[in-house]
């Protein structure tokens, strides 16, 4: 309805504006109409390069003051039926949400949870089986559910603590279950476990292999907040005890291969991802705020190095990275939304767009003094390249990147260094003030303009960019209502986007 209001709205000002020129401008004004057209549709979430196909929000509980409701979130492609799903957890259940029409998804079913009014909730898949486990409110359960069923509904085959009670992250490599800071049930006479690893062999019933603690001391790790696990190597991310990395021996006994502490601007080492040539990794501390991530050299472990550090904003605190290839990092950002990274060269990480699903404190850098808002965490390994994306307060975001996905491999690698769009303008329509968001012109002097559609100049400015992501406010109080172009000129770069005004 906006759109179409918007529209109307820009018709009845320009019709107006014919009455009062000559016959000769009115064939040029009536092609400006119908240009304008394009630059009337409503933009709710500000993004670069990213866009949105669909947003829902079925949730209605929300746990803290905040307003928390959103976690964790994956992905599951359900081959024999050429479907996709996204799997969001929630304060009080897991849904199950069908997106292989990514601009129609439809919520199929949903599993509640053993306990509700608890947001710290994360998913993981193996063949057609969904494991989901918690860290918070007693009575609490590690869940499965048999997804062959879909698109009809899920069925839960295991709901207990007989295994434990609390987890607070868990990933599959192979057929093995790696849990996180795990707690058993009272039950079960409580006590605590750095790390376990389970067997799927029988994919509904776990099979305890081996707990960290029993190889190596507390004194060294005390948690394993999150790992990331390949060929049975973990990655983890053991808080302010650094990154350590594993290997899961042919024996089913952990030997610690390295450690990797004291680097700069560290803190509570949360989450990590690796390249697929194994070379880099991309790990978050999330603890205390604004920390950047690092990006690392693993490709020989005993000698690792920080290569970049980043971070779309000072005080923006990176939370969950996912990366595609060897050269794409997907982070999930808290209050500064979504960014995908281009780490095709390591050393000097470039931003090829984000999507704020947080704009109330992101868009303006309103950071409040409680950073742990916003989005949680992305999924961005369907066939289709779709996003799931996952904003505590603001719910599902189902999202696209702008011409970068092919294949089953993600993003194309052959299009590292390209970039579709180096800045976006948001709102749109826009009242009062105006965004602009400009990626990647370090220390470049950009002539940043607005002309209206007679191509008048109407807004002028001179912008010294000195960070990676720069943002700007142009207050637009002076501006008619009408359709406007914003353009942005300098070395290498001359880009023109159209904004309504509309007050």
């Amino acid at each position: 309805m906006l759109q179409k209001s918007v529209g109307f709205n820009l018709f009845f000002v320009l019709c107006g504006y014919l009455k009062s020129q000559p016959m000769k401008n009115m064939i040029r004004l009536l092609l400006i109409l119908v240009v304008s057209s394009n630059c009337v549709s409503a933009q709710i979430y500000p993004g670069l390069n990213i866009s949105m196909l669909a947003h829902l929000n079925p949730e209605t509980d929300n746990t803290g003051s905040d307003g928390r409701k959103y976690s964790g979130c994956w992905g599951w492609y359900q081959s024999t039926k050429n479907k996709e799903y996204a799997i969001v957890g929630t304060s009080k259940q897991t849904y199950f949400i069908d997106v292989s029409n990514p601009t129609n998804p439809v919520i199929l079913d949903s599993v509640r949870a053993k306990h509700t009014g608890c947001t710290w909730r994360e998913i993981k898949t193996y063949q057609n089986y969904c494991y989901m486990v918690s860290d918070q409110c007693q009575p609490n359960s590690l869940q499965i559910v048999d997804m062959q069923y879909l698109p009809d509904s899920v069925h839960v085959v295991y709901d207990s603590n007989a295994l434990f009670e609390f987890c607070h992250t868990i990933f599959v490599d192979q057929d093995k279950l790696y849990c996180g800071s795990v707690k058993n049930s009272a039950a079960m006479g409580g006590g605590y476990s750095t790390m376990r690893v389970y067997s799927l062999a029988t994919p509904s019933v776990p099979v305890l292999v081996r707990s960290l603690e029993q190889d190596v001391s507390t004194t060294i790790i005390d948690v394993v907040h999150d790992m990331f696990v390949r060929n049975d190597t973990v990655f983890a991310s053991c808080g302010y005890k650094g990154f350590h990395i594993l290997k899961l021996t042919a024996a089913n006994t952990f030997s610690l291969m390295q450690s990797f502490t004291g680097y700069p601007y560290s803190g509570y080492n949360h989450s990590s991802w690796q390249t697929d040539d194994r070379k880099t990794i991309v790990f978050a501390d999330e603890v205390p705020a604004s920390k950047p991530a690092k990006v690392i050299d693993v490709t020989d472990i005993y000698n690792i190095s920080v290569l970049d550090t980043i971070n779309s904003h000072p005080l923006a605190t990176p939370h969950n990275p996912y990366i595609i290839g060897n050269n794409w990092c997907w982070m999930s950002t808290y209050q500064d939304g979504l960014y995908l990274y281009n780490i095709s060269n390591p050393s000097n990480t470039t931003i090829y767009g984000y999507f704020d699903t947080s704009p109330l404190y992101g868009v303006n850098d309103n950071f409040s003094t409680n950073a742990y808002r916003g989005n949680w965490g992305a999924y961005p390994y369907l066939p289709s390249k779709i996003i799931i994306a996952t904003d505590m307060q603001n719910g599902i975001f189902i999202l696209k990147g702008n011409n970068t996905y092919e294949s089953t491999t993600g993003v194309k690698e052959t299009e590292a260094s390209a970039i579709s769009s180096v800045f976006s303008v948001f709102p749109n329509p826009a009242s009062h003030e105006l965004n602009c968001i400009i990626a990647n012109h370090n220390n470049a002097n950009l002539q940043f303009s607005i002309t209206d559609v007679l191509g008048k100049t109407v807004v002028s400015d001179t912008w010294h960019i000195d960070r990676l992501l720069y943002k700007a406010n142009i207050n637009t109080n002076g501006l008619s209502d009408g359709c406007y172009f914003v353009t942005i000129k300098g070395d290498n770069l001359h880009e023109t986007k159209k904004i309504i005004i509309q007050k």
